[in-house]
């Protein structure tokens, strides 16, 4: 039997099957309007909380604080700031979060792999170069930035975490001034 006669019978053997009623489901819990709202709000109260090295070394000694790195755990156990507690971003939560970071009142440090430069194996920079893809799609004449240090604010601040400050400088991974430990770490 041709491909093309094996296709009409099985068409017709599935128009003479009674029809199946197609179960109904919820809409997703997304909410696209929420989301909006909660990046204009955050976009706001992130200006004033980008910090140079400097300020966030010196902000990292004082009590009730924690720095958080929101990579992979694969990456985070071979590379992170000295100190500095993991919570994977895929895994927040509002349980997972206060495992972390003890209260909201808190000061929580963040830092992504487009903050480093000088290992792009444990720090590989998030950018969207411009491709070509279809005709069907206008090509980008610019890269885009898309470092995890965003998405990670803009989830604490929904979380309700407002004491969060960013490391908002390109930092080499040999300046003495900064302290890394994990398994790729050589002393």
């Amino acid at each position: 039997m041709s491909f093309r006669h094996t296709l009409l019978f099985f068409s017709l053997f599935a128009l003479t099957l009674p029809a199946r009623e197609v179960e109904e489901y919820p809409p997703a819990k997304v909410n696209y309007e929420d989301y909006k709202t909660l990046v204009a709000e955050a976009e706001v109260h992130r200006e004033k909380r980008l910090v140079r090295l400097d300020t966030f070394l010196k902000m990292s000694k004082k009590p009730n604080v924690i720095i958080l790195d929101a990579r992979p755990k694969f990456r985070f156990d071979r590379i992170h700031i000295k100190g500095a507690k993991h919570l994977n971003f895929a895994e927040f939560t509002q349980a997972s979060l206060a495992n972390i970071i003890p209260s909201p009142d808190t000061t929580v440090l963040i830092y992504c792999n487009n903050n480093f430069e000088g290992n792009q194996v444990d720090f590989r920079s998030k950018v969207s170069l411009p491709t070509r893809r279809s005709p069907l799609v206008k090509e980008r004449k610019t890269s885009r930035m898309m470092a995890l240090n965003v998405p990670t604010y803009i989830s604490l601040y929904g979380y309700g975490y407002r004491n969060v400050y960013e490391l908002d400088e390109l930092v080499n991974v040999k300046d003495p001034r900064i302290v890394f430990e994990g398994t790729a770490v050589t002393r």
